[in-house]
Order: structure tokens, then sequence, then C-alpha cells
């Protein structure tokens, strides 16, 4: 099966946020307190578009699965309490979410690759990514791809495991 990965448009916000309600209930199904605050939200999806962030993952015209990314673009990450293995350009990616449809075929990972890809496109070799410390999913596929735990960012008062991955 092949997937396109490409930037998302206005007329992705109905499907993204379907998958993005989807894995809100997930994350309170698995009893992990992460987007069980009104965040994510459609206006952050209009954002995220809006600011040309906003990234999905497709089998032909479903969209299957988002994320955001961005390059040098997160401002908690300079108060991490740990230290980042490198402190040049980097990209962070936040919001990952696969479509209920979708789930159990590794397709978190397949975007993540991609995410690499854009990466190094933009001849970046750090990828920065923190997740709830309850998100177990996350937390392993992070482990599988070879991120390393660097310590802990804080969003909205609350404490996230922060992790990077150096491309080679």
């Amino acid at each position: 099966m092949e997937y396109i990965f490409r930037q998302a448009t206005a007329n992705d916000i109905s499907q993204i946020w379907e998958i993005l309600q989807g894995a809100i209930e997930r994350r309170r199904q698995d009893g992990s307190n992460q987007w069980q605050d009104g965040y994510p939200n459609q206006e952050v999806v209009k954002n995220d578009i809006d600011k040309a962030i906003g990234y999905v993952l497709t089998d032909e015209d479903t969209i299957i699965g988002y994320c955001a990314i961005l390059i040098n673009d997160e401002p908690a990450y300079a108060d991490i309490e740990g230290k980042w293995i490198t402190d040049g350009d980097f990209v962070v990616y936040h919001r990952i979410a696969i479509s209920d449809n979708y789930l159990g075929k590794g397709l978190a990972q397949t975007m993540l690759k991609h995410i690499e890809d854009f990466a190094v496109k933009h001849n970046i070799t750090s990828l920065k990514v923190d997740t709830n410390f309850d998100n177990t999913g996350m937390l392993k596929i992070l482990d599988k791809l070879d991120y390393v735990y660097c310590g802990e960012v804080f969003f909205r008062g609350a404490p996230r495991k922060a992790f990077e991955k150096v491309l080679k």
C-alpha cells in the first residue's frame, strides 16, 4: 500500500478533526490525561493549516493521519529540565493521530518516517518531540524508532517527556 504524505488544506479540516476526536477518545479510554482538556480542538487545526504546518497521511482520497510539523519553533523546549542532544536547528512535531479505521498498521511509524524525510529535505538532522508520561503507545513508538529521552518540558503547567532523534 502506498500512502501519500502532504500538506493539509482547509478542505481537510473536517476529516482531520474526526481523526483527532478518535485519538482524544482513545487517550481517555487508555486512562491518559493527555488531550483531555479541550486541546487539541478545531481552532488548533485551522491555525495549523493557516500557518502551513499541518500535514496529512492519505490513502487515496481518505485522510488517515494528521500531524503538525514546525522548524525551530517550540518555546517550551528552551526550558527543558534535562539536556537536548543537539543545540542547532530542529524539526518538532505535534498532534500525531491516526484514524480509528487504520489503527494497528504501523501508520504512526510511517508518518514519523515521513517527518524524518521532511527534516532531511530541510537539511536538519535533529527531530524533537514530547509526549505525556502516560501515552504508552507513543512512548513505545519513540523507543522503537531510536529516540533518546532527554528530560521534561512543560506545557500548560504539566510536565511532558521530551525526546530527540539525531538523523545520520
